[in-house]
């Protein structure tokens, strides 16, 4: 692991709100993001969470807090968007997250003029609003957990469940990037093409049998050259950070239509994002290594395999809250749907890399690499309706009395994830939420 200052699990900020142990922003995360103040004339800024605040780097800067020598990171910052920064690699990100790590240490020699400026350079949370955090030009989704993939297969092949590629190459699909919201925003029921049983026409109608998929994204840091490959000693490298996404999924329509090409319609009317974006180097404490491939299971071939012992997986605790608008009607608190860790997955996030780039795709900065479906050994565990209900065959039973095999309007879901480990300070992800709204009428 590379270990640095920013990991000391004793730090303190001035900023009180971040030294609750129970934040999901405490000084050792400092996540970046994007904002707007309040207000008809706001504009775009770039933010790193601290606490119950969002500390403006631009306005640090402009106040004379950041250091000169990070002046290309600076400049990076006043722009609308992540990808500027995020195009100058995770070594310049780096260095600007442990200044601003010094700069709200409680105590750094930084501080004293940081606290003295705290008007000018942080924003409340609350009366802040969270806009996406890059102009996402490509969107791929994996399917990285095997579980995911045998749960999923068994329903449609029963006697062959795991196809013969699977442990050999990681499988994913490019996804529609304009439609990825980030959260908060509502997602419309979409209609489609489907049809009922195996017999007669089909139909088009809204989908009912919507669904959320637990998933964790990759934002690209410094792409790749046309032609040219990431190696997957390299591969961390062109990563900047990782955020929480809900693939969104109507599960009807895709049982129509995933044959022979795979997803279309069925994905791409809404994908969900949270605002932060967690960086790799905060998540470094967090490194562990991948899950050990089964006796039998192919070794990843040479290009997929580091052949060294830096550990490629992340140990992030994961989990789906649901609410329905009756719970919210009678002040019934959200209850948890599944609980997942993202250590189960069979591919890790270098290798997905690595494999995109394999053939010389042009990874740019800003792209959006998602894991695919996070679940486990455990019924509890599995990652979204279709596999929890067993496509709908064992409705859930809610606390207020209602029951769910697919979504229903109104229907509210909040994803979180946190990091924690003896020795090192709890970070969270923050929240994926996004709430199911009625079909338009045709």
């Amino acid at each position: 692991m590379s270990l640095d200052h920013t990991h000391d699990p004793s730090l303190q900020s001035w900023v009180e709100s971040a030294n609750d142990p129970a934040a999901d922003f405490p000084i050792q995360n400092l996540p970046f993001g994007v904002f707007k103040r309040r207000g008809p004339d706001a504009s775009p800024r770039i933010g790193v969470a601290i606490g119950e605040e969002i500390l403006d780097v631009a306005a640090c800067a402009d106040a004379g807090l950041i250091d000169e020598r990070f002046v290309d990171a600076v400049e990076a910052c006043r722009a609308p968007k992540l990808n500027e920064l995020m195009a100058l690699g995770r070594a310049v990100a780096r260095d600007l997250r442990g200044a601003l790590s010094r700069l709200l240490r409680a105590d750094s020699v930084e501080s004293g003029r940081a606290r003295s400026d705290a008007t000018r350079i942080l924003v409340r949370a609350g009366e802040a609003e969270l806009l996406m955090p890059a102009t996402i030009g490509d969107y791929t989704d994996f399917y990285a957990s095997i579980h995911h993939a045998t749960n999923v297969g068994s329903m449609f092949r029963p006697d062959n469940p795991l196809l013969p590629n699977y442990k050999w190459v990681p499988i994913g699909y490019h996804g529609r990037a304009s439609s990825i919201v980030v959260s908060g925003t509502p997602i419309r029921r979409p209609w489609g093409q489907m049809r009922d049983g195996n017999e007669g026409a089909p139909k088009f109608a809204p989908s009912h049998r919507l669904d959320y998929e637990l998933e964790v994204g990759a934002f690209i840091a410094a792409g790749n050259a046309l032609g040219a490959p990431v190696s997957i000693a390299r591969a961390d490298e062109h990563v900047f950070g990782l955020c929480l996404v809900n693939d969104w999924s109507a599960r009807d329509i895709q049982a129509w239509e995933y044959q022979p090409l795979g997803p279309f319609l069925a994905k791409n009317f809404g994908t969900s994002i949270s605002p932060w974006v967690i960086t790799l180097d905060a998540l470094e404490p967090f490194r562990v290594a991948a899950e050990p491939r089964p006796s039998g299971d192919p070794e990843p071939l040479p290009y997929l395999s580091s052949g060294d012992a830096t550990p490629g997986a992340f140990d992030i605790s994961l989990e789906v809250l649901l609410t329905t608008s009756k719970m919210r009607e009678t002040g019934v608190p959200a209850w948890r749907v599944s609980a997942g860790s993202f250590t189960d997955m069979y591919w890790t996030i270098a290798q997905l890399v690595a494999h995109h780039a394999s053939n010389g795709c042009n990874l740019q900065p800003g792209d959006l690499l998602a894991s695919g479906t996070v679940s486990g050994a455990t019924k509890a565990s599995r990652g979204c309706l279709l596999e929890r209900t067993s496509r709908g065959a064992e409705p859930l039973e809610l606390p207020s009395g209602e029951t769910r095999a697919f979504l229903q309007d109104g229907d509210e879901v909040a994803m979180r994830g946190i990091c924690e480990r003896s020795g090192f300070r709890r970070i969270g992800f923050g929240e994926c939420v996004g709430r199911v709204l009625s079909a338009l009428d045709r």
